[in-house]
């Protein structure tokens, strides 16, 4: 399934296996998160997010550049 989210004013599409919707507020609480207390890496993987995959209780965070993706967990 697909659905979007509302990030930094940047719609971003989030691919799930089920429709989870708990997931989904989740995922929307812990990029805020880590957009203001996260490390370099993870803020620099967030500027250029392209795409969320969430597959059980882990967010795969696809950035433009491949080797920024990261996963991070919603748990």
């Amino acid at each position: 399934m697909r659905t979007m989210i509302l990030f930094q004013n940047k719609a971003v599409p989030v691919y799930l296996t089920e429709t989870n919707k708990k997931a989904l507020d989740k995922l929307a609480d812990t990029l805020n998160r880590k957009w203001t207390t996260g490390k370099n890496a993870l803020k620099h993987c967030l500027r250029s997010l392209i795409s969320v995959e969430i597959v059980g209780s882990e967010a795969t965070l696809h950035a433009i550049n491949e080797k920024d993706t990261l996963t991070i967990s919603l748990y």
